[in-house]
């Protein structure tokens, strides 16, 4: 699972064919992937509920890579880290500080997704000199309205997938109708392009315990948001089962200056339907 580079090789900007790399920091292996031009503030991405390094979008990571050094991980007790899920939001945020300190890193950009969204808010505030600019897409506050369903809804479209032997995802992400059931395979298919190297899979102790975290941090009572005055991106799809869209709205009026997209006809997975209109916007807000 570990690679070193050496000062001559190629960039590589390629999220499928990213080395696969790991760092042991408190008694943890992290997984990770890095590519992208070294040097400069890295863009670290913070992934959904039950995923692995194998299911970021290569359409969303391969533009901003172009640019910019970034790195994808697998936090503590998912996929090749080792360890076990914390049963909390807040202290998979403490993992994810762990692994960004043990790389050398004093700042950072977040691009995060769902789960990740929530890691992001928690790191950041905690650690805020730590996030130089942050990007929340299909995800919410800590105690937002229904965000303690996740689990029910997630459960019940594993199921509808178990029943139609496809992907949960495809239920999950996107609208079942005309327009979202195509662009649920082309995701699914787009998260099978590196065939070399792969990840393990998450655990199912692991899952259930994320889906614990999410529910308690649906529960808690909400972090102060108007603490964080970093330029702030939030984007999510008009129709978001998992994560409500009302609820990006709400960090869009929590979280002073932010900018907020949402996307038509679209679900939890509104920027991965949406990848050639929201990848470039996310490289035009990273670069400035």
């Amino acid at each position: 699972m570990s690679s070193t580079g050496t000062p001559n090789e190629a960039v590589i900007t390629s999220y499928a064919k990213a080395p696969a790399r790991t760092v042991s920091a408190g008694g943890v292996t992290y997984a990770y992937r890095e590519l992208g031009p070294k040097g400069g503030i890295p863009v670290v991405f913070f992934v959904h509920l039950a995923a692995t390094l194998d299911n970021w979008d290569p359409r969303i990571i391969d533009p901003i890579a172009k640019g910019r050094h970034v790195i994808a991980f697998d936090n503590r007790g998912v996929g090749a880290s080792t360890g076990q899920v914390p049963d909390s939001v807040e202290a998979m945020a403490d993992d994810a500080y762990t692994f960004i300190k043990a790389l050398g890193y004093d700042k950072i950009d977040v691009f995060s997704f769902s789960l990740g969204g929530m890691v992001a808010q928690a790191l950041v505030v905690k650690h805020p000199e730590l996030v130089r600019k942050l990007v929340l897409t299909g995800t919410g506050p800590k105690g937002g309205k229904d965000m303690d369903k996740v689990a029910r809804v997630t459960y019940w479209d594993i199921l509808r997938a178990t029943l139609t032997r496809s992907d949960p995802k495809e239920f999950l992400f996107f609208n079942r109708n005309a327009t979202g059931k195509p662009a649920a395979r082309a995701f699914v298919n787009r998260l099978k392009e590196r065939t070399v190297d792969r990840d393990v899979d998450i655990k199912t102790k692991a899952f259930q315990t994320q889906l614990k975290a999410i529910k308690k941090w649906g529960r808690s009572a909400p972090d102060d948001l108007s603490s964080i005055t970093q330029p702030t991106l939030i984007a999510n799809g008009d129709n978001d089962r998992m994560v409500p869209s009302v609820l990006s709205e709400d960090l869009h009026r929590r979280i002073k200056g932010s900018e907020l997209i949402i996307y038509p006809d679209s679900g939890h997975g509104g920027i991965f339907q949406y990848h050639q209109e929201f990848a470039p916007v996310a490289v035009e807000f990273l670069a400035r």
